[in-house]
This record gives structure tokens, C-alpha cells and sequence, in this order.
């Protein structure tokens, strides 16, 4: 990065090179003084952390999820080569690409269902090499899954709630004995569980068993679980997968208003063209585990590699 350079003013153009040194030295140690969080970051050390440094004096934002080189090999194989992306904070990107292209891959690496051969993967300005997914759902990541993971016999209501316990204070004894804090935290929870459930269209259905609710509302159910977790950044992946036309419409709308109300980073998987082109901002290609285009949908939609990759020759 280049080095910013403040213009001498007055008699100090005059002076000897080396006061502009000591004055620019003199500056920087008092700016730190004066931001403890900047020193915190130059003593952690490590290339993340001066990045974010130097886009904090920039007045710059760093990316929400910053991915550099991830790869992943299964023996011989190689699933993911060279992989990078970076998602400013309330971007709406999505990763494309036929059957087989890596793009759950990327999913599973992102929330540590999978450990990478090579490459980083940073959130929030913390790298998540070595953290399990509980851990990294507590940071702010969460995610829908390709084929629906629900409690089927539980309720749709305490399916929800399933996604707040990471978030609970009350320790597991309270719990047992159903202290007055657990009770209330417990309330807390059971009435932000049925706003989340009418944000999904399925508060009249918290009764009933998630198993026994048609695949589009399960859709649903799955991603308001997500959002019971306090996510910053939620990975859909193909969450139109089974929906007609007029359900991808609705989809799309409801995922805008989503993610405007709870101010989230969206990275959404999905094989059906027309969502994303009318949902997300940038687009990201796959095929056989290699990136062939990346950019705006409409400059990606008529890229000939991907044409290929999806029509054939």
C-alpha cells in the first residue's frame, strides 16, 4: 500500500528531511496512544491484522468475510483450487455454477464443517482456521443447508428456539431448576422466536410438528432458525431448490426485506438463474473447483466461459 504523504506547510518545508521523519513517527505513535484498538491490532501481529490497520486510519471498511487461496484436495482430487472472495459488510453476493463446481465446498470450509488444505479464511477480521462451527456461529456466521436440516418431531416454535442457545446467558443448572433468570431469558426468547416466525409467514403454524409442513414453508422455517442465531453473515445454500416460479418471486422479495431488517451480509448458493440475477450484486463462478468469472450478474451471465460451463460447447 502506498505511503500517505502530508504536505510541509510554511518554514517546515525548509527543514532538514529527517524532521519529517521524527514528525511523522512522533504522529503515529500518538495516534495509537490515542486508539488503543489500532496498537491491539500491530501487537497481535499477522498480514489480517495490519490490513485492517491500515483501512482503520484509512477510514476505510474492512470485508465482512475475506477468503484468500483456500483450497481442498481429497487425496488426489481437488475440490476447491486458488479460491478468493471478499464481501464488504450488507453486500449480497452469490456463488454459482453446475453440479459438481465446489460451491457447498466453499459452504462447508466457510462454516467449519470442512478444514482447508491451503488458504485463509477471515471474518470479521478474525481468522477462523481451527474453529469449530459452534464457535464460529457465535462470532456471527450462520447457514441453510442444501438438503433441509430440521428437528422434524419438534415443534416449528421450538425449532427457533433451538437457534438462541447460543446466544443464552443461563448456564445448563439453571435450566434444571428453572431459576427465575432462565424463566425469563426463556420468555425473551419464546416471544422474539414468534416474531421471527411471522417474519416467515409461519406464526400460525408454531404448533405444529416441522416435519409435517410443506418443503417451502420448511424452507422458511430453516432460515428463521438461522436468524434466531444473531447472524451477521448468513450463507443460504440453494434456498429456491423445489420452489415453483411464483415461490422463487416471493423468495426473492423476502430475502431483500431480510436482510434490510436485519442488516446482514447475504452469500447465497443457488442454481436457479433467474434468483440470482434478480437477487444478488455480484456474482461468483465455479466450475470443477476453479473461479472462471466473477463480477455484476450482467457481465457474468454473458461471459463465454460461463455459457460453456452451463450449456456446453
Amino acid at each position: 500500500m502506498g505511503r500517505l504523504s502530508i504536505p510541509a506547510v510554511g518554514r517546515e518545508s525548509e527543514a532538514h528531511p529527517a524532521s519529517g521523519f521524527l514528525y511523522s513517527f512522533s504522529s503515529s505513535c500518538l495516534g495509537m496512544l490515542l486508539r488503543p484498538q489500532a496498537l491491539l491490532r500491530l501487537w497481535c501481529g499477522g498480514a489480517h491484522s495490519a490490513i485492517n490497520l491500515n483501512l482503520e486510519l484509512l477510514n476505510l471498511e474492512p470485508a465482512m468475510l475475506s477468503i484468500s487461496g483456500l483450497s481442498v484436495r481429497f487425496g488426489g482430487l481437488s475440490a476447491l483450487e486458488d479460491f478468493n472472495l471478499a464481501i464488504p459488510p450488507g453486500g449480497l453476493y452469490g456463488l454459482i455454477g453446475p453440479n459438481g463446481a465446489g460451491k457447498t465446498t466453499v459452504f462447508n470450509l466457510i462454516s467449519g464443517f470442512l478444514e482447508a488444505t491451503a488458504g485463509t479464511i477471515v471474518f470479521r477480521g478474525k481468522n477462523l482456521h481451527r474453529l469449530n462451527p459452534h464457535t464460529r456461529t457465535i462470532l456471527g456466521l450462520a447457514r441453510t443447508f442444501q438438503n433441509i436440516r430440521l428437528f422434524e418431531d419438534l415443534t416449528v416454535m421450538d425449532n427457533v428456539m433451538v437457534g438462541f442457545h447460543c446466544r443464552s446467558q443461563s448456564a445448563w443448572w439453571e435450566a434444571v431448576l428453572r431459576v427465575p433468570r432462565y424463566v425469563r431469558e426463556e420468555r425473551r426468547h419464546a416471544g422474539r422466536a414468534l416474531a421471527l416466525l411471522e417474519e416467515v409467514d409461519l406464526k400460525d403454524a408454531a404448533g405444529e410438528k416441522a416435519g409435517q409442513l410443506p418443503y417451502g414453508h420448511q424452507r422458511r422455517l430453516e432460515i428463521a432458525r438461522a436468524l434466531a442465531t444473531g447472524p451477521q453473515l448468513l450463507l443460504l445454500d440453494e434456498p429456491a431448490a423445489g420452489l415453483n416460479p411464483q415461490e422463487t418471486l416471493d423468495l426473492i422479495r423476502f430475502l431483500k426485506r431480510t436482510k434490510e431488517r436485519h442488516g446482514l451480509t447475504m452469500l447465497v448458493i443457488e442454481h436457479n438463474l433467474r434468483l440470482v440475477m434478480g437477487l444478488c450484486e455480484h456474482l461468483t463462478v465455479l466450475d470443477h473447483g476453479l473461479t472462471i468469472a466473477q463480477g455484476p450478474p450482467a457481465a457474468v451471465r454473458e461471459n463465454p466461459q460461463v455459457i460453456q460451463a452451463y450449456l456446453g460447447k
